[in-house]
Parts: C-alpha cells; sequence; structure tokens
C-alpha cells in the first residue's frame, strides 16, 4: 500500500508542478512511449545478460512481497519466543531427548503447532531444528555452534539479498540507458537539420525526455524498491539471530526463561516486546 502511495506521490509532484509551471505535458506524452521502450527493454535485456537463472527466479518470487506489508511483528516475535521457551522448558524438565520426535517433523509436533504462526515457517522450523538436533545428538561446543550460527545465517542473509541487489544494479544503469535513448533522439534530430527551428527544437525537446525518464525511473522508482527488499532480508535475519541468541544462551546452561530474554534483547526496538508482555504471553500460552 505505501509502495502505491509513494508512487502516486512521485508521479504526482513531478508531473503536477511541471504543468504548473507552464510545462507542455503532450511533449512529455508523445515522446514517452518510444523513450520507455528503449530504456526499459534495454536495461530489460542487460538484466537478464548480468544475472543467472537463479536470480532471475529469486527476483521473479521477491517482487510479489514489496506490496505487501512486514510480518516480522511484535506477535510474531512473541509467538517465536514461546515456542522456543516451550522447548527448553520440555529440555529441562525431560532431557534432550524429549523432543527428539518433535523436531523430526515440526509440522506434526504439537509444541510447534501450538505456535502455529512461526512453527508452519519453513525456513525458521529448519534453522532452529537443526541446531536443536545436535544439541540432542551430544554435547556441543557453544562456541563452535556461534560460528556455525554465523556462517549459515550470512549464508542466508547473502541469498536473501540476491534480488535486492540485481535490482539496485538494473536502477543504477538506468540513466544510462536514458542517456542513450536521447542520444538516439538527438542522431535523429541533427539527420533533420533542414527543418524549421520549431520543428527541431520540438525534436531535442522530445530527445531530452529520454535522459528525464531514465533518471526518474532509477530515482523514483526502482532504487526505492531495492532498498525495500533490503530492509525486508534484514527483518529475515534479525528473525534468525533471536533463535541464534537463545539457543546459545541455553547451550551455556541459562534457564528457558533467562535465555529467552537473551533472545529478546537482540530484536529491534520498534518490534520487541517488553519483558512483561512476553512474560504474560508465555504464560497465557502455558
Amino acid at each position: 500500500m505505501f509502495v502505491i502511495i509513494g508512487y502516486v506521490l512521485v508521479l504526482g509532484c513531478v508531473f503536477g508542478v511541471y504543468a504548473l509551471t507552464g510545462g507542455n505535458i503532450q511533449i512529455v506524452a508523445h515522446a514517452a512511449p518510444h523513450e520507455l521502450a528503449v530504456i526499459l527493454g534495454a536495461a530489460g535485456g542487460a538484466f537478464i545478460v548480468a544475472n543467472p537463472a537463479k536470480t532471475l527466479k529469486a527476483t521473479a518470487g521477491a517482487l510479489p512481497k514489496i506490496f505487501k506489508g512486514s510480518k516480522y511483528t511484535k506477535a510474531r516475535y512473541m509467538a517465536l519466543m514461546a515456542l522456543l521457551y516451550d522447548i527448553l522448558s520440555k529440555v529441562r524438565k525431560e532431557g534432550m531427548m524429549a523432543i527428539e520426535t518433535d523436531i523430526e517433523d515440526p509440522h506434526k509436533s504439537p509444541l510447534f503447532q501450538k505456535h502455529a504462526t512461526v512453527g508452519n515457517d519453513h525456513h525458521l522450523t529448519e534453522f532452529a531444528c537443526d541446531y536443536l538436533r545436535m544439541m540432542v545428538s551430544g554435547n556441543m561446543n557453544p562456541l563452535e555452534i556461534e560460528n556455525l550460527m554465523d556462517q549459515e545465517i550470512d549464508t542466508h542473509h547473502h541469498e536473501t539479498m540476491v534480488p535486492a541487489l540485481a535490482i539496485q544494479t538494473m536502477g543504477d544503469g538506468l540513466p544510462a540507458f536514458g542517456i542513450v535513448a536521447a542520444v538516439l533522439g538527438v542522431v535523429q534530430t541533427m539527420a533533420s537539420v533542414g527543418r524549421p527551428p520549431a520543428e527541431l527544437g520540438a525534436m531535442i525537446a522530445s530527445a531530452l525526455v529520454g535522459t528525464f525518464l531514465g533518471i526518474l525511473l532509477a530515482y523514483g522508482f526502482v532504487s526505492p524498491l531495492a532498498k525495500l527488499l533490503e530492509s525486508k532480508c534484514d527483518e529475515v535475519t534479525k528473525e534468525l539471530q533471536c533463535v541464534k541468541a537463545t539457543l546459545l544462551a541455553s547451550l551455556q546452561g541459562y534457564a528457558p526463561a533467562v535465555a529467552v530474554e537473551f533472545g529478546r534483547k537482540v530484536l529491534y526496538s520498534t518490534e520487541r516486546p517488553s519483558f512483561v508482555e512476553l512474560e504474560k504471553h508465555v504464560k497465557q500460552k502455558r
């Protein structure tokens, strides 16, 4: 919703002010389709050349998420920490082997399904269950586990950043493709030097529309999308860091309530529940 509002504001301010100051919208409207065909066609072709198939697929899958609100809310984080608290409490009372069935198939586990918001998230449960499985298998060195977690989180962050980086690269190239379109217009104008000055002026104005559209598309449309995708990527990484902090605290011998507090403190302040909010939520779920 905010993406659409932002785009409307960009177009409204640019073309609205242009029209109010006496600008001729007809010149822009007449030249825009041809200039856009050159700019978007060239940028799309370069995008395909520059990126492997898996990047193209990842970008296509990421674009629909841009128009959706963030799922990483305070309620989701409280559900995540309540789930981790329940898992660690079961381990503390019944031993590590008690959660073996739960982590082997979390989608059928009553423990995970009690917190279905996060319990049905494939990537999140896979990350948590993999390290819980290591904890079940024997005594693990917390430093070694932390190093492995960091590497996996870095890999995951890099993979989720691929669409954002690809779109940003395309956005950086759009002004240059706008210049290409403008140069083609200038070439056409120079080939028509025998025409009246008024016609030549209109042709030059149409050519300059290409530069204008390239810059507008780059900084008003494409680059902001890349930045938004980057922000969404950071949210995914932050959730994994919350799981990491909680499990490492448990490995070091802290009680479940304290381990969950480690995870809570990792979260962004805008979504982080207070200690009292989390405590009440955990008690209700129990």
